[in-house]
């Protein structure tokens, strides 16, 4: 039995007797997860557009992440459509981004590593570049939209009452209480993840300005902006929705938090059937 085997059934052991069957679904949604990031790295490998499998793979991941982890249908419904918002606004900003940055491909510090070896794989690295951005904000940007919409859910079942103002007022709090968490998170895994690259930098006697302008370093600091960026801006998103979500259950004498039962949904058929008839 290999190490990496046996830390990964002590993952699932911890994580099925802590979450119960919510932990062995997320155990289970991560494996989906790495097998269609895996398939996602053989398209791109096989010149299919990086970009469109990209977004593919990151709605896929999403859906994944979030509807086997949640229990209830309101807060995951909410959480994937902030999460597909938020990345929509990213991808806008990203390809931008990286292409006023120019820090695809390897840098220096990588000449060793990469002496003998040829780099005309034909696929343009500055696409691979935006897709390695892409895919690096979806465990932030699921992690804080169910956070939000799970928290909201709970406020709700406790006070089914509340307002919408008052909704979002409380969406906007468990935002801010959970920025600073995460934000501290994305810098020390950043930073562990990235300590030999500093120690290389102390090595050779880096100044600042070279550090500032290394590419390798650069490259990974957008990375952990984008991510940041993400977490910012799923706030305001997961609460707006849900506030949505809870006026339309309202005017249609819907239960505002939990799962709708058959005879609900039976109701609102019957509504939109009535609508169309007039």
């Amino acid at each position: 039995m290999t190490t990496t085997m046996a830390l990964g059934i002590v993952l699932f052991v911890l994580m099925m007797l802590v979450g119960g069957r919510a932990g062995v679904r997320a155990f289970i949604g991560l494996l989906l997860n790495f097998g269609v990031l895996f398939f996602a790295i053989v398209l791109v490998a096989f010149h299919f557009p990086p970009l469109t499998v990209t977004l593919v793979t990151a709605v896929i991941v999403l859906a994944l992440t979030i509807f086997l982890s949640a229990d209830d249908d309101l807060s995951s419904t909410v959480a994937f459509l902030a999460s597909l918002a938020v990345l929509a606004i990213l991808v806008l900003l990203i390809i931008p981004v990286e292409q006023w940055a120019q820090v695809q491909g390897f840098g220096p510090e990588d000449s060793e590593d990469l002496e003998g070896m040829s780099l005309l794989i034909g696929i343009p690295f500055i696409k691979v570049a935006m897709a390695t951005a892409i895919l690096s904000t979806l465990g932030a940007i699921a992690e804080a939209a169910m956070a939000i919409s799970s928290g909201l859910n709970e406020i709700l079942e406790q006070h089914p009452k509340v307002s919408e103002q008052g909704l979002m007022r409380e969406g906007m709090a468990i935002g801010r209480q959970i920025m600073g968490t995460t934000f501290n998170t994305l810098f020390f895994g950043f930073f562990g993840g990235f300590l030999a690259l500093f120690v290389w930098f102390s090595s050779v006697h880096y100044t600042f300005g070279e550090i500032l302008n290394d590419k390798i370093f650069v490259a990974q600091v957008l990375m952990v902006l984008f991510a940041m960026v993400s977490v910012i801006l799923v706030v305001p998103a997961t609460t707006w929705i849900m506030a949505r979500f809870v006026r339309y259950r309202r005017r249609h004498d819907l239960p505002v938090s939990g799962d709708l039962t058959q005879a609900d949904h039976e109701r609102l058929q019957q509504e939109a059937l009535a609508n169309r008839k007039k």
